[in-house]
């Protein structure tokens, strides 16, 4: 699309706020060996002017691919993966201090590693982002997608504990020194199909039989695509033992069900479904075992994490989880200081509890404002939901949005002891390269809608001065149709 002289894209204020966070990254580095050694070194920036080239770049993809993207998307998404970054390089440094080692390479350790993470995700979101220059397009595989995400799911669930298994949660491949976890790719590909699916299904599915209480509920006809989502979401919780993905894959069909029907009695009747199907496999966990024995185990540590027995498990005990809140007691309101906690006697500090190795150093109004941050991403993937204006497009943005703000919550509800722990890794910070690329590609696409939504519509100032157009024949897929007198 040609640019329209006078009319502002915000690319320019996207890359001022981008030099802003990558700023306060370089001041975490800096605060990080300050207290690490006493000093700061002469190349404490380094980090972050290699991770302000890789995010210059994909913003120099957006300003001629999506110039009329969201411009708070990409600097936010940044700052909390550079502080990932940061916290994991800090993690580096500890260990060589304690080895006695000399100060670590740029691209020594998990944090080196998650920087080379961060450069294949970015060059996936900036191949996204130039090979799908209209949404739409990823409609024309939605059955295929769909099928693609089913696959992704159950995979984990079939294969030996040995190449599936960690933690306790079935939800990786592992081939030697190689693992990804799939599900973070489906839920990619599941909500283009859920989207898909439920704007070609939306009037049925508005239907409504009875009125219970002021609230329309649907015909039980209708039930049958809620059933099967459910159905499967169980299979997960019972075979991968994970109750956030189930939780996370239900949820994010329930919540764009909802988008595109506006029918508030599918969420009371899907929160009825989860959280009975939960409840029943919890009994049926203590009473026959099999299958459903570890989610019990799990809820069991979850209601009494300090009992003495969990504490001393060394398989599927406590001690991480109490670990984790002792960690988040320690930091307090203000924190020891970024490089001056003990995150090391959290286990898995580095993956499913790096927000309490983090929360020990920032405290609680550090872990605040990052939680802020987290929101303002996806209040902006709500707002480019909003501004577009195909019926797809708003639930693929709607979805991806929810996913990713259900995904912080159930990890930071797990950590914090809210709901049993789970297997979820927070978008952006924990260290491997299955949810950095996934999460990177779901910003991506966020932007592409953005794009779409805030771009002039047809009939701007540049069809005027080309003269009088006839009307679009239909309005963006909606039951509308603009009748030329």
């Amino acid at each position: 699309m040609p640019r329209i002289p006078g009319l502002k894209t915000h690319r320019n204020a996207e890359l001022g706020l981008l030099g802003f966070s990558m700023v306060l990254v370089a001041v975490y580095g800096a605060t990080v060996e300050a207290n690490q050694y006493d000093k700061i070194s002469s190349t404490f920036w380094v980090p972050a002017a290699l991770l302000s080239l890789l995010f210059l770049s994909l913003h120099v993809v957006i300003r001629f691919t999506a110039p009329f993207a969201d411009p708070v998307l990409l600097p936010a998404v940044a700052l909390v993966n550079g502080m990932g970054v940061g916290f994991l390089r800090r993690l580096d440094i500890a260990k060589a201090i304690s080895d006695k080692d000399p100060y670590p390479g740029f691209f020594a350790g998990v944090g080196g590693r998650q920087l080379a993470w961060t450069l294949a995700s970015l060059i996936l979101a900036a191949v996204l982002l130039l090979v799908i220059r209209d949404h739409k397009q990823v409609s024309k595989y939605a059955y295929t997608l769909g099928l693609i995400g089913i696959v992704l799911v159950m995979i984990p669930a079939v294969l030996p504990r040995s190449l599936s298994e960690i933690n306790g949660a079935k939800l990786w491949i592992r081939i030697g020194g190689f693992s990804i976890q799939p599900g973070e790719f489906a839920k990619l590909a599941l909500v283009s199909f859920f989207a898909y699916y439920l704007v070609r299904k939306r009037e049925v599915l508005s239907l409504a039989s009875k009125r219970f209480l002021g609230i329309d509920f649907p015909r039980g006809r209708d039930l049958g695509p809620v059933v099967t989502v459910w159905l499967l979401s169980l299979l997960v919780l019972v075979f991968e033992k994970d109750l956030g993905t189930a939780l996370l894959y239900f949820g994010l069909f329930v919540v764009t069900l909802y988008c595109a029907t506006e029918r508030a009695s599918w969420l009371i009747i899907g929160l009825l479904m989860f959280f009975g199907g939960v409840y029943v496999a919890y009994l049926l966990g203590e009473s026959v075992g099999g299958p459903f024995a570890n989610f019990y185990d799990r809820a069991q540590v979850w209601l009494d994490p300090f009992n003495a027995e969990f504490y001393e498990r060394e398989v599927g005990g406590s001690y991480q989880l109490v670990q984790g809140l002792l960690g988040l007691g320690t930091g307090g309101l203000f924190g020891t200081g970024p490089g001056a906690g003990s995150p090391g006697f959290v286990p898995e500090v580095r993956n499913d509890f790096i927000f309490a190795g983090m929360g020990e150093e920032i405290g609680l109004f550090g872990l605040s404002a990052l939680l802020v941050i987290y929101l303002l991403i996806v209040e902006r993937g709500l707002r480019a939901a909003i501004a577009v204006r195909d019926s797809f497009g708003k639930l693929v943005a709607g979805g991806l949005a929810f996913t990713l703000g259900l995904q912080v919550f159930v990890i930071v509800g797990g950590i914090t002891g809210l709901i049993p722990l789970t297997g979820q890794t927070t978008p952006f910070l924990s260290s491997g390269g299955s949810s950095l690329m996934a999460n990177w590609l779901l910003v991506a696409m966020l932007l592409r809608i953005s794009d779409a939504g805030r771009k002039p519509a047809s009939g701007g100032p540049q069809d005027r001065a080309a003269g009088p157009k006839q009307p679009p024949a239909q309005l963006h897929g909606a039951m509308t149709e603009v009748i030329k007198p």
